[in-house]
């Protein structure tokens, strides 16, 4: 529990990890004030897509603990305008559930967000694999992000040697393998990850959760 909180709430971990954002930094704070922070995705050299944010923290009686936040970008091309969401900690008997549940309100419209919202879904559930692997095995987040690379390359390369190579059908058959076989058991996949928890209490918002405005 007290490595998983570590890097989750830590700027210069979280930020090694979570594939939604480049940059993380808290700003300065009074001794009885909310944490405030700002965050930046660089989409390309020179061009950054910065907002900012509040999250706040509780630890519970039954060793769970729970991080609410809220935020917001007014750049013109974030296509999230402002949101809030939360991670819930729960300690299990073979290890702790980490549980995330978030909305938002779309900067581009609701036809850009068809296509954005199951992108950032899929994004925070590979992440959270990727977090996963740092914790259980030590491997480091640089190194599953250059191996889940690798991997596409692999599988895009097979692909296109079986399309130019061989007959339609067997073709077919090793585009469909590279395409639906799971990843290395050390690679990030955002399939492992569960999008509805198994426990409803759980899963219920907490009372620290700051609502959008």
């Amino acid at each position: 529990m007290d490595v998983l909180w570590e890097r989750t709430q830590r700027p210069e971990l979280h930020q090694r990890w979570d594939l939604r954002f480049t940059e993380i930094d808290y700003l300065p704070r009074a001794d009885d004030g909310p944490q405030w922070f700002q965050y930046a995705f660089k989409l390309l050299p020179g061009l950054v897509i910065n907002g900012i944010g509040i999250t706040t923290g509780d630890r519970h009686d039954t060793g769970g603990r729970t991080s609410a936040l809220r935020f917001a970008s007014d750049h013109p091309l974030s296509l999230i305008r402002s949101g809030s969401g939360y991670w819930r900690y729960v300690p299990t008997d073979d290890g702790v559930r980490f549980i995330t549940r978030y909305g938002y309100r779309p900067g581009w419209g609701r036809g850009v967000d068809l296509v954005f919202r199951p992108l950032i879904g899929w994004a925070t559930a590979w992440s959270f694999d990727r977090l996963r692997l740092w914790l259980e095995t030590g491997q480091p987040p640089e190194r599953s992000l250059w191996q889940a690379l690798a991997e596409v390359c692999l599988r895009t390369l097979a692909i296109a040697i079986a399309v130019t190579t061989t007959p339609t059908l067997v073709a077919c058959l090793i585009g469909a393998a590279a395409i639906l076989l799971p990843p290395l058991p050390s690679t990030p996949a955002a399939r492992r990850c569960l999008r509805r928890s198994p426990d409803r209490q759980t899963a219920q918002p907490p009372h620290t959760l700051m609502e959008t405005r």
